[in-house]
Formats: C-alpha cells, sequence, structure tokens
C-alpha cells in the first residue's frame, strides 16, 4: 500500500508556536536523516489521524511531500496527549535511502487458528507472546506485515521466530543476534487442568497423616502415648 503525506515547512517553533498550531488543527513534526539538515514541519491533523488508523502506515515507506521536495520517510514517532483522547501533539519521520538497509518493526498476522490441532481437537488455547517483530531488509522489501501460519501446531508446540517464513531480502534482528524467541503457543486451558486435578483420585501417597488416623484409632491411640523414658 502507497501512503502519500502532505506536510508544509514550519517557520514557527517552540512550545507557545506549537501550542497555537495545534488549536488551528495542525500538528507539528520534523523530518530528518538522509544527510540533510532536520526540517520542521506541520501537518493537518484530521487527515494524519486517518492515516494513523491504519495498520500498514506504521510499516510502510512513506512518500511525504512538503513543499515541491518528495522524500522516501519512515514514520518513528508519535506522540500523544495525555489525557486528551486522540490528540497527536508531534509526529517523527526518517528519510531513508533506498540502497541503505533500515530496520523497524512490522505486525504479525496469525492465520488459521481455528484449523491447528492444537486448538480443534486438542480444544486448546492460543497465545500470542509477540505481536510483532524487529526486521532489517532494504526499502523495496520492507513487508507491511509477516503472517504466522498455525494449521499445523499441536497442543503443548511452540513456534519460533526460526520457524517463520519471511519474505526475500528480510531478515529477523533478534534471530539473526541468536534469539529464536517464542512467537506463539497452545496450552491447555488453565480451567481446564484446574479441572482435571480436582477430579483426579486421592491415592494413599497423598492423603494426610491426620486423615489416616481418623481411619485407623488404633495407630491415633499409639501416636499420643508418652515417649517411654530411658
Amino acid at each position: 500500500m502507497q501512503f502519500e503525506v502532505i506536510a508544509t515547512e514550519r517557520s514557527a517553533q517552540g512550545t507557545g508556536a506549537s501550542r497555537r498550531l495545534r488549536r488551528k488543527g495542525g500538528v507539528p513534526g520534523i523530518v530528518y536523516g538522509g544527510g540533510k539538515p532536520p526540517t520542521p514541519i506541520e501537518l493537518d491533523r484530521n487527515a494524519l489521524a486517518k492515516h494513523l488508523k491504519l495498520e500498514a502506515f506504521h510499516a510502510s515507506v512513506l512518500t511525504l511531500k512538503v513543499g515541491t521536495d518528495s522524500d522516501r520517510v519512515l514514520l518513528r514517532d508519535v506522540q500523544m496527549h495525555p489525557w486528551r483522547a486522540l490528540e497527536i501533539t508531534h509526529i517523527d519521520f526518517q528519510r531513508i535511502a533506498a540502497d541503505q538497509k533500515l530496520h523497524m518493526k512490522v505486525p504479525l498476522h496469525f492465520v488459521n487458528a481455528e484449523n491447528a490441532p492444537g486448538v480443534k481437537l486438542g480444544h486448546g488455547i492460543i497465545n500470542h507472546v509477540l505481536n510483532e517483530i524487529d526486521v532489517q531488509c532494504l526499502p523495496a522489501d520492507l513487508p507491511e506485515f509477516v503472517t504466522v501460519d498455525l494449521g499445523e501446531v499441536q497442543l503443548g508446540d511452540s513456534i519460533h521466530l526460526g520457524d517463520l517464513v519471511l519474505p526475500a531480502g528480510v531478515e529477523s534482528t533478534q534471530l539473526k543476534h541468536g534469539d529464536n524467541a517464542v512467537v506463539a503457543t497452545i496450552q491447555v486451558p488453565r480451567g481446564a487442568v484446574e479441572a482435571e486435578d480436582a477430579a483426579a483420585p486421592v491415592s494413599a501417597a497423598n492423603v494426610p497423616a491426620i486423615a489416616q488416623k481418623e481411619k485407623d484409632p488404633a495407630a491415633a491411640k499409639a501416636s499420643a502415648k508418652p515417649a517411654a523414658k530411658k
């Protein structure tokens, strides 16, 4: 998906200027990197809010137009007001070069969960340990998401980073550094385990000693006698 972000260069800076800009429906921001000086920018809040609602916007190479200039950028940071819902206070973009690898977090999309043997036959539940992963690739190879296929996962099994099928030219930075982290598991529901334990028959080995004495009066009487003096 291609995204185009329209901005204008921001001349007035500082806390007061940013506050006035927000009151007019704008969002202050900055674009940096790419061998160019940082450029303060301002964007329309409503247009930006629509983009931010889309998952792909957060993990795509964007086209940022500032006046007559156009740059390929990544969204690097979005700051929100601490209590005013959905009010964007600042946004950062980073310029990128087509021939330089970038690091980016991309979301995971889990598919075929309903067909997983651990769910369909084992009545297990899926635990999503990770919802996004950090990847390294050239800008042209950046995926909007990575698919995690749960269709063959059995009860008690785990999917690790090394099990994921990444697009050509894309590497997991975590796996590259030797960390084959768990992505998802299928486990027996906790309530089912507790119910199974409660229904298990009680053996003599795990009956408390006091219960044994109640069943055997002679044993109880013998234990009550004082120890013989030496």
